[in-house]
């Protein structure tokens, strides 16, 4: 599979061409008097064209609202002509369970794709040569490689010792024989095994819920302590639960999982046991913002807002016109002394 100039383009699948009513991912190339020329992602980018009057089923007013150059989206395949390379296409026909199956198949593919590409830039190898005798292979025995994939992560010898090719060579008699080796050698089944794993183990997302919690009683302090205790240990050791004051009455719950709708319901937990607490000592809690997963941005903007309240805050403190000192109630120390929550 070793090439001085290795060839690192190739469509993702095996067929050449995509069979006609199948949806498939284009990009918007260019707009000409008759249609959009488009490039077929997932087959090498090959060309095709959706004519104006398989954009819409209703009456086209402006084609530059239903059509721009340079969209991703999927279309019908209509005609495939491999002879002359002339495929039409369709956006008025595609179904919208059509539209996701195209998509999830789409970003499945382009990540095998992603990984592929890299190890035989790397290992100069042929990329077709590589899909020959891995990527198509994995296609045909799970259905999509990236569930191969998947299975590579934890188990990668099974998966891809199984996989052979077949070479010629002279034998004794100086006849050619055919003989089976293993389809990648050492080098490059490590490099792939490496890619995958770096690029498909799953990583932790973070799961957060905003809430206000007051207790106007006496020792309030002491009854918000024990309702953050009670959160946190509705957490386990998949999703552990943390409660952090940002400013009064304002708390985060956050909690960190491989399993989204796992960790939403431990925060639905932890609020629920927070409110109980409060409930009990006629205190209030108001959810602002339900569990859900957030992303770095989300969690630098906190850190920003916190950081500009302790500001805030030592601006005031370190005022020595001021005749009284407003402590308030600062960080709340689940493990602290206790204190009155006015």
């Amino acid at each position: 599979m070793a090439s001085n100039t290795p060839n690192l383009e190739c469509r993702m699948y095996e067929a050449r061409y995509p069979e006609v009513d199948m949806a498939v991912m284009i990009q918007v190339k260019n707009i000409a008097d008759m249609g959009a020329y488009v490039s077929l992602l997932e087959y090498n980018n090959i060309e095709g064209m959706i004519l104006f009057s398989e954009l819409s089923r209703r009456r086209i007013r402006s084609v530059s609202s239903l059509i721009k150059v340079g969209r991703q989206e999927p279309v019908m395949v209509l005609r495939v002509d491999k002879e002359k390379g002339y495929i039409d296409l369709s956006k008025r026909r595609v179904a919208e369970e059509d539209i996701a199956t195209c998509e999830e198949r789409y970003n499945k593919s382009k990540l095998v794709h992603s990984i592929m590409r890299h190890v035989a830039e790397t290992m100069q190898l042929d990329l077709e040569e590589l899909y020959i005798h891995v990527g198509w292979p994995l296609y045909r025995k799970y259905g999509h490689a990236f569930e191969a994939f998947k299975l590579i992560v934890a188990d990668p010898d099974t998966i891809l010792d199984s996989l052979t090719r077949e070479v010629k060579e002279a034998g004794p008699d100086g006849k050619e024989v055919t003989k089976v080796v293993p389809a990648l050698t050492e080098e490059v089944k490590d490099a792939l095994i490496k890619n995958i794993k770096r690029r498909m183990t799953p990583q932790p997302m973070k799961i957060r819920a905003d809430i206000e919690m007051k207790c106007f009683q006496f020792d309030g302090v002491l009854h918000i302590k024990e309702a953050m205790r009670k959160a946190e240990a509705t957490g386990n050791d998949d999703c552990p639960v943390k409660i952090k004051l940002v400013a009064p009455p304002l708390y985060v719950l956050t909690t960190q999982t491989l399993d989204k709708e796992q960790g939403i319901q431990v925060l639905t937990n932890a609020i629920q046991a927070c409110t109980e607490v409060i409930d009990g000592h006629k205190g209030k809690l108001v959810v602002k913002e339900a569990p859900r997963a957030v992303s770095e941005r989300d969690d630098n903007l906190l850190a920003q807002h916190m950081k500009q309240l302790n500001e805030s805050n030592a601006d005031v403190d370190g005022d020595d016109d001021s005749e009284e000192e407003d402590t308030g109630m600062g960080d709340i120390d689940i493990d602290g002394p206790s204190g009155v929550h006015e």
